[in-house]
C-alpha cells in the first residue's frame, strides 16, 4: 500500500507538500542564481526569497543551492527540479496560449468608404450582430484603397466605375438632387426643374484639385447640364455632413441610392426632381484570401448580398 502512493504528493503531510508558490520562487532564483535579482522580479524582499526556498528544501529533504561566499550554485538535486519545473512550466505557457487562442473572439473586418458605412451597413449591421452574437465586426472607412492583405482586412466593398468593378456587384449607384421636404415647400423658391436650382444653397464635399461641384458632375452630365449655378455654396469634407445640413434644412445636395433610401423612406430628405438617373458607378465586393478562410467572413459577404437584394431605389414624389 505504501509504495503505491509512494509518488502520491497528497500523501504526505501538508508541510511536506509542494506548493506551487515556491516552485516559482525557487525557478527564478535557479534562472538568475541570486535571491537579490529574483526578489526584483517576483516584487519580494531577498530575505522574503531566501525564506521561500528554505521551505522548498524542507518539503523536499533536500538542498537546492550551495550558498557560497556572494555566490549560489545550484546542487545535483536543485538541477534536477530545475530542468522539471522549467519544463512545466513552459507546458503551462502553451497551454495558457492554445486556451486564449481558443477563446479569443471572432472577427470580421470590413473596409469601405464612410458614406457607404454610415448610411447602409451601420444601420442595417444590427441584423447581422443579432444572428451571429459570437463575431466581432471591425469597420474601417476610409477613402483610401486599403491593402487588403497588410491591413488584414476580410472584406471590401469597393466603389468604382461599373466598367472597373471586380468581384460580385451589391448594387449600381444612382443620383439625384435631394432636400429636406420644408424646401420643397417653399412656394417663393419651388423646385419643379434643375433651373430652379439657382436660388437654394449648394451643399457639395470638397475634392483636392478637383472643381467645387465635382460630387454633382454625375448628374450634370446626365441631365445635359454643364454647370449648376446656385445662389450660394457650402462645402464638406465629408459626405455625411452634407447630407447632414440637408436634412437640417440648410440646402440641396447630390443624393446617392441606395444609400440615402432610409432617409428618402423616412421623409427626411426628398427628391424633388423625377426619377434618378444611373451614375454608372457601383459598389462591388472584395474577398481577400484571408477572408475567404474565415468562415464568419464568408457568411458576412452573404449577409451584405442579402441585404442589398432588398433595396430598391425610391422614386421621385
Amino acid at each position: 500500500m505504501h509504495t503505491a502512493h509512494a509518488n502520491d504528493d497528497t500523501s504526505l503531510p501538508r508541510s511536506r507538500q509542494l506548493r506551487l508558490d515556491l516552485l516559482h520562487t525557487f525557478e527564478a532564483a535557479a534562472r538568475h542564481l541570486s535571491f537579490t535579482a529574483a526578489g526584483a522580479e517576483l516584487a519580494l524582499s531577498q530575505p522574503a526569497v531566501s525564506r521561500q526556498v528554505q521551505q522548498l528544501e524542507a518539503s523536499l529533504g533536500a538542498a537546492l543551492f550551495e550558498r557560497r561566499h556572494r555566490a549560489l550554485v545550484l546542487t545535483e538535486a536543485g538541477r534536477v527540479l530545475q530542468r522539471a519545473v522549467q519544463d512545466s512550466l513552459e507546458r503551462l505557457r502553451d497551454a495558457a496560449a492554445r486556451v486564449r487562442a481558443g477563446a479569443a473572439r471572432r472577427q470580421v473586418t470590413v473596409t469601405c468608404t464612410p458614406g457607404f458605412a454610415s448610411f447602409w451597413l451601420i444601420p442595417r449591421l444590427a441584423g447581422f450582430t443579432a444572428a451571429h452574437p459570437e463575431v466581432d465586426v471591425r469597420i474601417s472607412a476610409t477613402l483610401a484603397m486599403a491593402d487588403l492583405d497588410r491591413d488584414g482586412i476580410d472584406v471590401a466593398v469597393r466603389f468604382v466605375p461599373l466598367a472597373q468593378g471586380r468581384g460580385p456587384r451589391l448594387f449600381e449607384e444612382a443620383v439625384q438632387p435631394m432636400c429636406a421636404p420644408s424646401l420643397l415647400r417653399d412656394a417663393a423658391r419651388p423646385l419643379r426643374r434643375p433651373g430652379d436650382l439657382a436660388r437654394h444653397t449648394l451643399l457639395t464635399v470638397e475634392m483636392r484639385g478637383a472643381p467645387t461641384t465635382a460630387d454633382w458632375e454625375p448628374w450634370l452630365d446626365l441631365m445635359g447640364l454643364r454647370e449648376v449655378t446656385m445662389a450660394h455654396t457650402l462645402r464638406f469634407t465629408q459626405y455625411a455632413e452634407a447630407v447632414a445640413a440637408a436634412v437640417a434644412g440648410q440646402g440641396v445636395v447630390i443624393g446617392r441610392l441606395p444609400l440615402l433610401a432610409d432617409l428618402v423612406r423616412r421623409r427626411q430628405l426628398v427628391a424633388p426632381f423625377r426619377s434618378p438617373a444611373a451614375s454608372q458607378r457601383g459598389y462591388f465586393l472584395t474577398l481577400a484570401p484571408q477572408g475567404a478562410a474565415n468562415p464568419d467572413a464568408l457568411a458576412f459577404l452573404q449577409w451584405l448580398q442579402g441585404q442589398a437584394g432588398g433595396d430598391t431605389t425610391p422614386r421621385s414624389p
